[in-house]
């Protein structure tokens, strides 16, 4: 008896002790609610002015965690993944009449654990969802529901083109990223991230009118890599440019900042003593004054590491300052970027042309 005591001392302190160590018991593991699938409509609908078919899946509790794949490989299917769930008394198979929806299978792939196979027409497109929570509706007796639009992933929009930069090769620079934000506008408008959507738009643009280009950086990270010296950094740009075959400018953006809120405009730099980065930046700051409305502040020489170490003719931009409230509400503009961004492929384009 007494060896029994013991034990059942010790099997009660190990239990309050697991969840201390990250364990939890399969008691402890069934404490999160299930999610009963007990509702179910579809209809076609629109999403944004395009032809779209609704699925409205209820359950009984609202918080229900989902993700969304697409299979494309051997027929096209969009699956909901349904954490914590049961099929409840909703059919399993479930005919579609839809140009859009074939078919919907709901399988319970596990315990608690429930998949929405939505197989689509072999005719349509890449498809896009749109997730919609709807609030549990007790005068029309409908509980909470997901409903998940299925349309036509709209086209990418084509991208502008310049004439005369065809086979020509230009080497991007979207100033600062990774662990360096830049300067920060009054409302965290960060420098890294318009450099590199002006870059983007640029590259678009001069890949669309057969131009090769090479980005220094195209996602929001140090070129060098972690732990490196502001000289390691600036040098892992320049060799994007040194290794790149045929490259023939290399173009640095970025954005100005100053202690002085009110401090505007836009301004363009080229190393010292280099003819062709001279002609370059004066172009640019030309184009750049047509197009983006600010105060031009002229076209200026700086000692800039990349500029002056960069072997090709090469100039760095700066489109305003995004430390002036007004300047940085345009800098975030997707529209004003794309603006700046033709501004500097036309430019460009007059650089590689006129002679």
């Amino acid at each position: 008896m007494q060896y029994l005591w013991k034990a059942s001392r010790f099997l009660i302190a190990f239990a309050v002790l697991l969840p201390l160590f990250g364990i939890t018991t399969a008691s402890a593991a069934r404490q999160q609610p299930v999610h009963e699938l007990n509702y179910f409509q579809s209809y076609a609908t629109k999403v944004d002015g395009a032809d779209a078919w609704r699925i409205e899946i209820g359950m009984n509790e609202s918080d229900v965690k989902y993700e969304i794949r697409q299979k494309t490989l051997l027929k096209k299917e969009i699956v909901i993944d349904l954490a914590d769930t049961v099929r409840g008394n909703l059919k399993q198979h479930i005919q579609q009449s839809s140009n859009i929806v074939k078919e919907i299978r709901i399988d319970e792939t596990g315990e608690r654990h429930t998949e929405l196979h939505i197989a689509l027409a072999p005719t349509f497109g890449e498809a896009a969802v749109k997730v919609t929570a709807i609030e549990a509706d007790r005068r029309a007796r409908k509980p909470f529901r997901l409903a998940f639009d299925i349309y036509q992933k709209p086209a990418e929009p084509e991208a502008p083109s310049v004439d005369g930069v065809k086979g020509h090769t230009v080497v991007i620079d979207p100033g600062h990223g990774g662990s360096d934000t830049g300067a920060v506008g009054p409302s965290g408008v960060t420098e890294a991230s318009v450099t590199l959507a002006v870059a983007q738009d640029l590259q678009r643009i001069l890949e669309a009118s057969g131009a090769r280009t090479a980005m220094t950086r195209d996602t929001d990270v140090d070129v060098y890599g972690p732990n490196a010296t502001a000289g390691q950094e600036l040098q892992a740009r320049v060799d994007v440019g040194e290794r790149t075959p045929g490259a023939e400018v290399f173009l640095s953006i970025h954005c100005n900042a100053f202690s002085n809120a009110d401090a505007n405009g836009m301004e363009t730099y080229y190393c010292a003593g280099s003819s062709r980065g001279a002609r370059l930046a004066t172009i640019l700051n030309e184009e750049l004054d047509r197009a983006g409305g600010r105060r031009n502040r002229g076209v200026k020489t700086a000692n800039f590491y990349v500029i002056r170490h960069s072997s090709m003719p090469a100039s760095l931009v700066e489109l305003a300052f995004v430390t002036n409230p007004a300047e940085e509400d345009l800098l975030a503009d997707e529209e004003y970027q794309e603006r700046l961004a033709y501004a500097l492929a036309v430019g460009l384009s007059r650089y590689f042309t006129e002679r």
